[in-house]
C-alpha cells in the first residue's frame, strides 16, 4: 500500500543516498558489480537501464495499471474454458516461463498453486495425471508470432501446490511442489513435495512423473547451471526450522528431456558460522568457506529434511526462501523477508543473495527495507527476472496494494505494474499477489500472472528504451 492508502498514487521510490549502515561505499560497489555481472552475457548487458518508465497510469477498465505507453492483453483467466476443451482453466496461477517455440510461436508454462481446497482444480487427463486427488498442476499456452494464443490445454495433472520452479537449458519447465503431505493426508493417494519436468510444446513427452533423487520438501523455485547441470532449489519452510539452500547433482548433467529421472546426489548448503541467513545485513557480504552437505534422507521418509541431522556443525536455514534465477555464472535466490517474532535471527523486508559455483562464494548483494540500501514500497519480493531494460522485475508478495517493481543496475527502484482487481470489499480491499513474471524469447512482451483471481497479461512498450 502506497503512503497515503491510496492503490492509484504513484509508488516510485529512487534509492537511498545515503546507506544507513557502516561500509556504504563498499556496500554500493558490491550492489552495482553483483547487477553488473548479473546482466553479463545476456542480451540485456547491451543496453543497461538505469531508470524507470514513469508514473503508473490509472486503467480505467480496473485490472492492470502500467507506465504510459505501455498496454496489456489478457491472455487467460481462471473459470474460463481452455481451448482444449479439457475443462476450465484452473485458479490460482503462480511460476510461469516463456518458450521458444516453431514458427514463431511462444510456448507459455503456468503453475497453478491449488492445494486440496482448490477452488477450480487443473482438470484430471490420462496419462498427464499423478495423484487423481491432487488438484495442482500446470496449464500450457501457444502464442501465434503476433502474440494471439492458439492453444491452451492441460499439461500436467495431479500434483499439489505448484508454486514456482523454473527453465532447463533444454527447453523444458521444473515445476515444484510446495507440500510436504503423504498419501493418506488431505484425501492424497501419493506422496507430494517433488519437482516434475513438464514440456510445454509437447507435455506427453514428459507425462506426470516425480524426480524423486531432487529431494521431497516445501519446493518453490529451481535455477540451472547451463555450464554444469547443477541444479539450485529452494525451500520455503512456513515454521522453524526454516527452508535451506539446496543443490542436486544429476548423474547425466544437461541430459536433456527426461534425463533427470536418471538420479544423482542432493545437498544442502552450509555456511560456518552463519546458522541463519537473517542474521546477515551488510550489502556485500562475503562468504569464501561455502560447503555442501549429503542430505542423509532425500525422500523424508520419517523426517522432513530441515529437521534432519546434518552433523554437529549443523546446516544454514533461512526464512521464505523464494525466487531462483541463474545469471551470468552465479545463481541468486531470493529470502522474501525474515521476522525476529517468527524465529528468525533478524528481520529485513527481502535479501537477494549471489552464489558463485567457481569461487564457492555466497554474497549478499541486495537488503529491501527502511534501514538498507534498496527501498521497496512494500515488502516480500519473490519472483524475479531479467528486463530487456537491464534491470530485474521483481513480484511483490505482500499486504496492501500488490505490485510488479523494477530494479535498476544503480539501485533505483520504480513501479512496473500494479493490481487493480480487488477480491475483497470497498471498506477492506485485497488484491492478489503477482507471480510468474517472465519475458519472451525475443524479450519484447513481458508475461505475468494475477495469482487471484487467476489472470495472465502479456504487457508490450518501449521496454528497451
Amino acid at each position: 500500500m502506497s503512503e497515503n492508502g491510496s492503490p492509484h498514487s504513484s509508488a516510485a521510490t529512487t534509492r537511498r543516498q545515503m546507506l544507513a549502515r557502516s561500509g556504504a561505499v563498499g556496500a554500493g560497489i558490491a550492489f552495482t558489480g553483483a547487477l553488473s555481472e548479473l546482466f553479463t552475457d545476456s542480451a540485456a548487458a547491451q543496453n543497461l537501464g538505469h531508470y524507470g518508465y514513469g508514473d503508473l497510469v490509472p486503467d480505467p477498465d480496473g485490472l492492470l495499471d502500467l507506465p504510459r505507453g505501455f498496454r496489456y492483453k489478457v491472455l487467460s483467466k481462471e473459470g474460463d474454458r481452455l481451448r482444449s476443451g479439457e475443462g476450465p482453466v484452473p485458479s490460482n496461477h503462480d511460476g510461469m516461463a516463456a518458450f521458444a517455440g516453431r514458427q514463431g510461436r511462444t510456448h507459455l508454462v503456468r503453475n497453478h498453486e491449488n492445494r486440496n481446497t482448490g477452488r477450480v482444480p487443473v482438470p484430471v487427463i490420462d496419462g498427464l495425471t499423478y495423484d487423481p486427488e491432487g488438484k495442482g498442476g500446470c496449464t500450457a499456452l501457444t502464442l501465434d508470432r503476433s502474440g494471439r494464443v492458439v492453444d491452451e490445454r492441460v499439461a500436467i495433472a495431479g500434483t499439489a501446490v505448484n508454486c514456482a520452479g523454473g527453465p532447463t537449458p533444454w527447453h523444458t519447465w521444473l515445476t515444484c511442489e510446495e507440500t510436504e503431505d503423504k498419501a493418506g493426508t488431505n484425501g492424497y493417494t501419493k506422496d507430494h513435495g517433488f519437482i516434475f519436468e513438464v514440456d510445454g510444446a509437447d507435455p506427453r513427452r514428459t507425462g506426470a512423473v516425480p524426480l524423486t533423487a531432487m529431494g521431497r520438501f516445501q519446493h518453490e523455485a529451481i535455477a540451472v547451471d547451463p555450464r554444469r547441470g547443477v541444479v539450485y532449489e529452494t525451500e520455503d519452510a512456513f515454521e522453524r526450522p526454516f527452508g535451506l539452500f539446496y543443490r542436486f547433482l544429476p548423474r547425466k548433467p544437461l541430459g536433456g528431456t527426461g534425463s533427470l529421472r536418471a538420479g544423482g546426489k542432493l545437498q544442502a548448503m552450509r555456511v560456518p558460522g552463519v546458522p541463519d541467513l537473517s542474521s546477515i545485513q551488510e550489502i556485500g557480504a562475503r562468504f569464501d568457506d561455502v560447503e555442501w552437505v549429503d542430505v542423509p534422507d532425500p525422500l523424508a521418509v520419517e523426517t522432513p529434511i530441515r529437521f534432519q541431522d546434518f552433523g554437529p556443525k549443523g546446516i544454514t536455514h533461512a526464512q521464505k526462501l523464494e525466487g531462483c534465477y541463474w545469471g551470468g555464472r552465479s545463481v541468486y535466490f531470493v529470502s522474501s523477508f525474515a521476522h525476529a517474532s517468527q524465529g528468525s535471527a533478524a528481520d529485513h523486508y527481502g535479501q537477494i543473495w549471489r552464489y558463485d559455483p567457481d569461487r564457492r562464494r555466497l554474497t549478499l548483494v541486495i537488503v529491501f527495507g527502511p534501514d538498507t540500501d534498496i527501498q521497496l514500497p512494500g515488502e516480500s519480493p519473490d519472483n524475479i527476472c531479467l528486463a530487456p531494460s537491464g534491470g530485474l522485475m521483481v513480484c511483490e508478495d505482500g499486504g496492501g496494494a500488490q505490485h510488479v517493481y523494477g530494479v535498476t543496475r544503480r539501485g533505483e527502484v520504480y513501479p512496473m505494474a500494479r493490481n487493480r482487481q480487488n477480491t475483497g470489499t470497498a471498506e477492506e480491499p485485497e488484491w492478489g499477489e503477482f507471480a510468474g513474471v517472465t519475458f519472451s524469447p525475443d524479450g519484447r512482451t513481458m508475461y505475468v500472472n494475477v495469482y487471484d483471481p487467476g489472470t495472465t497479461f502479456a504487457v508490450t512498450g518501449p521496454w528497451r528504451r
